[in-house]
């Protein structure tokens, strides 16, 4: 009964795709839904942007066993983002009226940069959309004892299919009604199990000394894990171009600054529920941590709920999945076709890019797909994601809006310094190659902008004024 109605489930979403295909007629509608989305779906959207398999299997069992500090990266770190990203970032980008974050480093600094800057984004989300992948086999291996393999396959068949075909239309629509199957879910087993356990408090009470500090030890080390941590996710994934797309489709800047401020409220408030499952199911069944942690909240489900908070649970983690992994497609097919084909093929017609794109989401999704067949943590998945683009692509991408004489070789500088340094502390067994990588990146931007100062920043403000006429004349 219950993978009945999951594959009633699966259905509905590929005919959300078709029906969202009817609007895809350009490229702009494939990549931003033609810039005309509402409020609430912008919002949903910008929550889904993350909530995935890694917040409520992954997050959750790092939680059970490390505590706040173990989740910083995730929801913490996430919500922070999003934040930041209505602050600081949503609204001059909006401005630009472009399709990808490596638009920005074209107008900005130069074709050369653009080229770098996609070669390091493409690749930054397979390891993100793998983690996806093998969520979704995991559940069909615990549900109908589905190989592992065959799971990634039909999860990667399955996505591909609606995004293909509907673009960031078909993501932005699911995105809405599986965010409503999320709540519900995530809520409807969050109240079960606070009437099991009985409240708050026998939870809080069972759980060891310094399990919900939010701050470190006061120790160099301790600090510096710590913070990277929160700039993992909360800057790391400022510059990813799934979000970009996702603040860009937006019908109004105003209407993307406070979605990303309402996405980010969401995402703290029902990111902590599956924290807070995960600790019930440790008190309740104590037996179940001897198995896959990354598992314990869908087999405690399945073996200890009834129907309808099967089919809600199991709901709301394909809609988590399924939302996650279909903007994250989307993204690095966009950039392909974009940053990485268009500009060596000058009379590409709008039709022909869009193909290519489309066909750039099979790419993808065959990529990730292999790469979920080696790596089966969820969690350290995911995080690869972000670390590759904050080392490599934040500096550039904030000095480049807000700082006057950020030139192209510090850009340049900032991404190859970076990701320099983050691959030797990486290979030299360092926990927080991260942190010398952001500085790495920094220090490529400041200097190579003092040695080398050029007018990148005059010739982007003509730009970005004969651009904002052009759109006004429209």
């Amino acid at each position: 009964m219950l993978l009945g109605f999951i594959g009633v489930y699966l259905l509905a979403t590929l005919a959300v795709g078709w029906w969202a295909s009817r609007r895809v007629k350009t490229t702009r509608d494939f990549v931003i839904a033609g810039r005309g989305l509402p409020l609430a779906l912008a919002a949903t959207a910008l929550f889904a942007t993350w909530f995935g398999s890694e917040t409520i299997m992954g997050s959750s069992s790092e939680f059970v066993q490390g505590g706040v500090l173990a989740v910083i990266k995730d929801p913490f770190g996430a919500s922070l983002c999003l934040l930041l990203v209505g602050l600081l970032f949503a609204r001059p980008l909006y401005r630009l009226n472009i399709l990808t974050f490596n638009d920005f480093f074209r107008r900005r600094f130069s074709r050369r940069t653009e080229f770098i800057s996609a070669i390091f984004m493409v690749p930054s989300y397979f390891g993100w959309i793998a983690a996806q992948l093998v969520a979704m086999a995991f559940v069909l291996k615990t549900l109908a004892g589905v190989d592992i393999g065959y799971g990634i396959a039909f999860c990667a068949v399955v996505v591909v299919v609606y995004t293909y075909i509907g673009g960031m239309w078909a993501v932005s629509v699911t995105d809405f009604f599986q965010s409503i199957m999320i709540l519900l879910g995530m809520f409807a087993l969050g109240w079960q199990m606070y009437h099991q356990v009985g409240g708050f408090r026998p939870v809080i009470e069972a759980q060891p000394e310094g399990f919900f500090n939010i701050l470190p030890e006061p120790n160099f080390n301790a600090i510096v894990v710590y913070l990277g941590a929160w700039i993992t996710v909360g800057l790391g994934s400022i510059p990813q171009q799934d979000i970009f797309q996702r603040v860009m489709a937006a019908r109004s800047e105003n209407t993307a600054v406070r979605a990303a401020y309402l996405a980010s409220a969401m995402y703290l408030v029902i990111g902590a529920v599956p924290l807070f499952i995960g600790l019930c199911g440790k008190l309740l069944y104590p037996e179940m941590q001897a198995d896959d942690n990354q598992m314990i909240i869908p087999r405690m489900v399945l073996e200890h709920s009834n129907l309808a908070l099967q089919v809600l649970f199991f709901g709301a983690l394909l809609s988590a999945i399924l939302s996650t992994t279909s903007g994250a497609m989307l993204a690095p097919a966009t950039v392909i076709g974009e940053n990485l084909i268009r500009p060596y093929f000058k009379h590409l017609t709008d039709p022909q890019l869009l193909r290519i794109m489309r066909f750039s989401v099979l790419g993808v999704a065959l990529c990730s797909a292999l790469m979920a067949g080696r790596e089966s943590n969820i969690f350290h998945l995911a995080e690869q994601s972000s670390a590759l683009s904050l080392v490599a692509l934040f500096v550039p991408l904030a000095a480049g809006l807000y700082w006057k004489r950020a030139s192209d070789v510090g850009a340049m500088a900032s991404v190859l310094m970076g990701m320099g340094a983050w691959m030797l502390f990486e290979f030299m067994g360092y926990e927080t190659a991260i942190v010398p990588g952001v500085l790495a990146s920094l220090c490529g931007m400041l200097l190579g902008s003092w040695w080398f100062p050029d007018g990148s920043y005059q010739r982007f403000q003509v730009w970005r004024l004969e651009s904002e006429m052009q759109e006004g004349a429209d």
